[in-house]
């Protein structure tokens, strides 16, 4: 049941892709999680992503973002999540159930590391899919060509500990179903410009990589 609502779900997105005129109501959803990390961090990126994403690729996402628990059955109504923090990330077997059932059915997750949150999501991710490693992703993969090319993969927008941005990844039967952009930030990017007072250029950078996950994960 879950995989085919989930298939429904994608389809109707890449629907949306193709025509503009198709009515798209779906919303991004933002995940909710426990462990005390703040999952609540950047309120106004996904608002800014969809409504950039709708002028740059023709979709029409709800600014108006919809919030999911880890373990709710809620999770199978969308078809991308985003993960974001600074902290602690902890998935009880319950809700890593819940989450590996959403993903191996065609969900989309992407986790963007806010600074602080890196050994903790990735024990969290472990409980999820214990068979798996989480790989980097070289810079010719596909989300690095979408509309928007980076030819050096993730953009850097915020210093943290001054290491090179990095993009990981997590396959399930040969498709990505976690992204995690780490030592970038691009969730402060696709925040409001009073905000974090990034410079226009690394916002656009941002939205732009912002826009090439969206693409991706609704069209592979």
């Amino acid at each position: 049941m879950y995989k085919n609502l989930l298939l429904l779900l994608l389809v109707f997105c890449i629907t949306s892709f193709k025509n503009a005129e198709s009515p798209a109501a779906l919303k991004l959803a933002l995940l909710k999680y426990n462990g005390g990390g703040d999952w609540y961090a950047n309120p106004t990126a996904l608002p800014n992503l969809s409504r950039f994403c709708n002028r740059e690729l023709g979709t029409n996402l709800d600014p108006d973002y919809a919030t999911v628990e880890v373990g709710s059955a809620e999770l199978f109504n969308y078809p991308f999540l985003h993960m974001t923090g600074h902290g602690n990330v902890i998935f009880s077997d319950a809700e890593a159930e819940n989450l590996r059932n959403y993903l191996i059915g065609g969900g989309f997750l992407h986790i963007d590391d806010n600074y602080g949150m890196d050994p903790y999501v990735r024990i969290a991710l472990k409980k999820v899919f214990p068979e798996q490693q989480m790989v980097e992703l070289p810079w010719e993969h596909e989300i690095y060509k979408q509309k928007f090319t980076f030819k050096n993969g993730l953009p850097k927008v915020h210093k943290h500990d001054d290491k090179p941005p990095q993009g990981f990844g997590i396959l399930w039967e040969g498709r990505l179903v976690v992204f995690y952009s780490y030592e970038s930030d691009l969730g402060d990017g696709w925040e409001d410009r009073d905000v974090h007072k990034d410079p226009e250029e690394i916002r656009q950078q941002a939205l732009k990589m912002g826009a090439n996950i969206i693409q991706y994960a609704f069209e592979q």
